[in-house]
């Protein structure tokens, strides 16, 4: 448990250290699980995270968050649902979007510029985390989630907004402006709060964290956490992407 306890007490935008990408793997058990959302019980867990966690901050919006939004259906979608081991309580969950099926949420407010159209891409949305302490590692772990999603689904791009001062967390993270000193746009579908949008080049983080001797390279690519599983739904036998909902019915015919 000792990475888990680094990120409980690391500063990690003033951690300074390097990284050996050659070391072996080390495995790593979490105090909670963490997989995509395949059933109706689970996706309630989330919403009641989700909007437990908006009501903190932005409680107006919130009031839009007491029930699963139809986007949460939507194929190209994945809701992740972190559980605590202990008694399954819900402790954090994200929201990831393809544009496999349709354009992006964030697509409503601003268009993409031209290095970012016609590639696959992939938006987080809907983060929200328990207030207990260990939070912070269900929050960094969401977001490991989200990359290793991205990297087995063949995605290009993560892309996220974020509010200030949230924003400074995706850049810690190395994501990069969208648009260069446009600063913060209004978000159809974060109730017009205004958002930096952000993004990461999924084949790049890798070597860019290695060189940057980012803390949390060795949590993403050196640890094995059996707990974390964002492997996407599998295709159908039609060759589309089964929605989480169909999952247990493509189990069910194999």
């Amino acid at each position: 448990m000792l990475q888990l306890q680094a990120l409980l007490d690391a500063d990690l935008g003033n951690a300074n250290r390097r990284v050996n990408a050659k070391a072996p793997l080390v495995e790593e058990r979490l105090p909670f699980t963490l997989r995509v959302v395949s059933n109706e019980a689970d996706l309630w867990k989330a919403v009641q995270i989700r909007h437990a966690a908006y009501s903190r901050h932005v409680p107006d919006f919130a009031a839009t968050l007491a029930r699963p939004e139809a986007t949460d259906f939507e194929d190209g979608v994945a809701v992740l649902l972190a559980e605590s081991r202990l008694d399954g309580a819900p402790l954090g969950t994200m929201r990831i979007q393809t544009n496999r099926y349709k354009p992006l949420s964030l697509e409503q407010s601003l268009t993409l510029p031209d290095w970012l159209q016609g590639r696959p891409l992939a938006e987080a949305t809907r983060l929200g985390i328990t207030e207990e302490r260990v939070g912070r590692v269900v929050k960094t772990a969401l977001f490991k989630a989200y990359f290793q999603f991205c990297a087995e689904d063949g995605v290009d791009w993560m892309v996220i907004a974020g509010r200030s001062p949230i924003d400074r967390q995706y850049e810690r993270l190395m994501f990069k402006d969208v648009y260069p000193g446009q600063g913060f746009i209004p978000l159809r579908h974060a109730g017009n709060m205004p958002h930096r949008v952000m993004a990461l080049q999924v084949s790049q983080v890798e070597p860019t964290w290695r060189q940057a001797s980012h803390p949390l390279y060795d949590y993403f690519f050196r640890t094995r956490h059996v707990d974390i599983d964002a492997s996407p739904v599998m295709a159908r036998d039609d060759g589309r992407v089964a929605s989480p909902w169909e999952h247990d019915a493509v189990l069910a015919t194999q």
